[in-house]
């Protein structure tokens, strides 16, 4: 049992996953912990048994957690920690807050960091992820993270620290980040307001946007070759080579790779977490058998296959 004598948050035990991740799959974890705030968050960790692991989430917007479930204490911050702060070209974002609501209040500050406003996920994700897109990307723009430690202590790093490179970062284990600062370039409100209703235009015509989807399902062939930083960019996509593969459109159970966006695995309708993985996990090798390339998730994988 968990101790939670004087805990303010809410602690769920054997906590369904699925309707907490957009891919709508996933078992149960032994526990689900949404703290009130840092201090209750502080508190909980220093309690919780060393053998108990942490994971933390975000909005589920790039997981699959598969059938079995999760052996771990899922921590999902809230509204505790989605305040978003804007001063001079500095921002400071809770980790729990919308990466498009940050886009948009900086906007509206005259701060740059439009790049932000299409990708779907929460501040928290985007760092531990380096989210990027439009050839900015978190490493770009990140001044510095706080994070709770797995034995409760509070803790400044610098970019340095995190070894931000493509779509991956080394956070310290069991650490919960909760707080982010980004320095963007000034702008113009009204034309940074106006790019970003151009991006959304553009990604709702080229990604399926209302399909139950987790985002791009892999990494670029060829993306930051060393820094992690945009200008090591390459041209070669996954959706090209899955595509060349014939893969588009492929299925398996309830999962699809979209007719729309060859990159962007979807439920369909029914699917399971194995469904996803094993379609993926086909798409993979295909690709591999037509073109030598091994692709490499891009989606956040957790947890244990069902039991038979």
């Amino acid at each position: 049992m968990i101790d939670s004598d004087g805990i303010r948050g809410k602690l769920t035990a054997q906590r369904d996953l699925s309707e907490l991740t957009w891919l709508r799959v996933g078992g149960p974890a032994d526990w689900l912990f949404q703290p009130a705030d840092l201090e209750d968050l502080q508190q909980m960790l220093r309690r919780l048994p060393q053998d108990v692991s942490v994971f933390p989430m975000g909005v589920g917007s790039n997981l699959i957690v598969r059938d079995g479930g999760l052996r771990a204490m899922v921590i999902r911050l809230g509204r505790g920690f989605n305040a978003i702060k804007v001063e001079g070209r500095t921002v400071t974002a809770g980790a729990a807050a919308l990466d498009a609501h940050v886009a948009r209040k900086a906007a509206d500050a005259g701060v740059d960091l439009t790049f932000l406003r299409t990708i779907p996920g929460s501040v928290g994700g985007a760092v531990r992820m380096n989210a990027g897109c439009y050839g900015t990307y978190t490493a770009d723009v990140l001044r510095g993270v706080t994070v709770v430690t797995r034995q409760g202590d509070l803790r400044h790093l610098q970019p340095q620290e995190l070894n931000l490179r493509y779509r991956q970062s080394d956070l310290p284990v069991g650490a919960v980040l909760v707080e982010a600062v980004f320095e963007g370039p000034p702008g113009d409100p009204e034309a940074l307001n106006a790019r970003m209703e151009e991006q959304l235009a553009k990604r709702d015509a080229t990604q399926p946007t209302k399909d139950r989807s987790a985002g791009s399902t892999f990494r670029n062939p060829a993306g930051f070759s060393s820094t992690g930083r945009a200008d090591d960019v390459h041209d070669l996509k996954a959706w090209k080579v899955i595509d060349e593969a014939g893969m588009r459109g492929a299925r398996l159970g309830g999962a699809q790779m979209s007719e729309k966006h060859s990159n962007f695995l979807i439920n369909a309708g029914g699917a399971t977490a194995a469904d996803l993985e094993g379609l993926g996990e086909a798409v993979r090798k295909k690709v591999y058998e037509t073109s030598g390339i091994t692709l490499e998730w891009e989606i956040m994988r957790v947890g244990d296959p069902r039991q038979e």
